[in-house]
């Protein structure tokens, strides 16, 4: 039994996560009514959310009170990297939907949800979010606000002792264990989703908004193997694939299980010490770039309500589709603090056209019926690029210097 297990455990995780979707699949077609069976996933999504969000509290604080005085850093490179990679991924999928338009069949049953009632609203809530108080802040998985205490807090503690300094850092690494822990039993967890989904939903629900699912998915393969190369290349001016499909086999197959940028850090630090990154810039840099990196949300936004307007048949010109783009972007960089993520900022970007709230929230409906592939590729997306535009920025000031020399 030993020997079978250390067999197991020196198997790669996205292996055991392979076997864990057969098993979970299996089980799905041939006892469709063990119920017990749903509660791993259960347990495992509950354990990812509990840790997550202590991990990005002690990790900021730690790597901020340790930055040495004048150390550099390529925070501003990244931060434009995202922001940039984040507004194509709406614009992309807004060319998509024109190229490839959708039409939905509007549902009923929806009317309880409460989404923003303008970008304001979205920046009032982020706002707010950033001045949170830090125990609901954890508590509320708030991570905007566990962020701005997180920094305030690291600087708060630059000029402490040294042994103070070491007690954070080694609480982070604790933490990170136990992130790992939670993480290797992944296979066992997403065989209980997997489970779940299928007998829950059937094959039949995701079948039905198949053409929806191809454009969703579909741009953000685009942006993760084109549009984000392509960014990469112009910054490092170099093949941009090894570094592109390295992030996404590491990185993007464990989020897209996952499906929490936040739980994936430990991952995504762990691939930056692999590449010898500068921990004073990675270590700040994945914390951040789970909550406002979020290129996949942006797809999400503008899919969708693109849908919606061709469903109406509403006339929309390509200027305001751009805009479009502008607001998806603005708006997924602030959809962890709105209840519900990106799809609750879908009314948002729909009142652009003038679509009616009750119909806005249906297609919301839609998409948590799809959730199950949309927001595991959205994560996936999201998390792997947050350790591609951190290393594109070190290979970018390294090629600067290099040139200078």
């Amino acid at each position: 039994m030993l020997t079978l297990l250390h067999k197991w455990n020196r198997l790669s995780l996205v292996k055991r996560i392979l076997v864990g979707i057969i098993v979970g699949v299996l089980l799905a077609l041939v006892f469709p009514r063990a119920a017990g069976l749903s509660i791993f996933g259960s347990v495992f999504v509950s354990a990812l959310k509990a840790v997550a969000p202590i991990l990005v509290f002690l990790l900021v604080i730690s790597a901020i009170s340790q930055h040495k005085k004048g150390s550099p850093t390529n925070m501003k490179s990244v931060i434009l990297l995202y922001a940039v990679s984040t507004f194509l991924a709406g614009l992309t999928a807004v060319v998509a939907s024109f190229l490839f338009p959708v039409q939905l069949s509007l549902i009923e049953g929806t009317e309880d949800l409460t989404p923003p009632g303008g970008i304001a609203e979205v920046l009032q809530t982020l706002l707010l979010n950033v001045v949170d108080n830090p125990i609901s802040a954890l508590m509320n998985a708030n991570y905007i606000g566990i962020l701005a205490w997180g920094i305030l807090l690291g600087v708060a503690l630059k000029n402490a002792k040294d042994s103070t300094k070491t007690t954070i850092s080694n609480l982070s690494d604790a933490v990170s264990m136990i992130v790992k822990w939670v993480i290797n039993l992944a296979p066992i967890g997403i065989m209980g989703l997997v489970y779940e989904s299928i007998t829950a939903n059937g094959l039949q629900s995701l079948l039905d908004y198949g053409k929806l699912l191809l454009v969703l998915i579909g741009c953000m393969l685009f942006i993760a193997l084109v549009v984000n190369p392509v960014i990469v290349y112009v910054a490092i001016r170099r093949n941009p694939y090894p570094l592109v499909f390295s992030c996404l086999r590491e990185s993007g197959v464990t989020a897209f299980f996952t499906r929490s940028s936040a739980a994936n850090i430990p991952i995504n630090m762990k691939m930056c010490e692999k590449m010898n990154l500068n921990p004073d810039t990675y270590s700040v840099s994945i914390p951040l770039g789970a909550t406002i990196n979020m290129g996949g949300a942006a797809v999400t936004i503008s899919v969708l309500t693109l849908a919606a307007v061709h469903t109406l048949g509403i006339e929309v010109d390509f200027g305001t589709a751009i805009v479009l783009s502008l607001l998806s972007a603005v708006s997924a960089a602030g959809a962890s603090g709105v209840a519900g993520g990106s799809l609750l900022l879908i009314p948002l970007a729909c009142s652009l056209f003038g679509i009616p709230n009750e119909v806005a929230i249906q297609v919301v409906g839609i998409g948590f019926i799809i959730g199950v592939l949309q927001d595991s590729a959205e994560t996936a997306l999201n998390s792997s690029s947050d350790v591609l535009f951190t290393a594109t920025a070190e290979y970018a000031k390294k090629r600067k210097e290099f040139g200078n020399a």
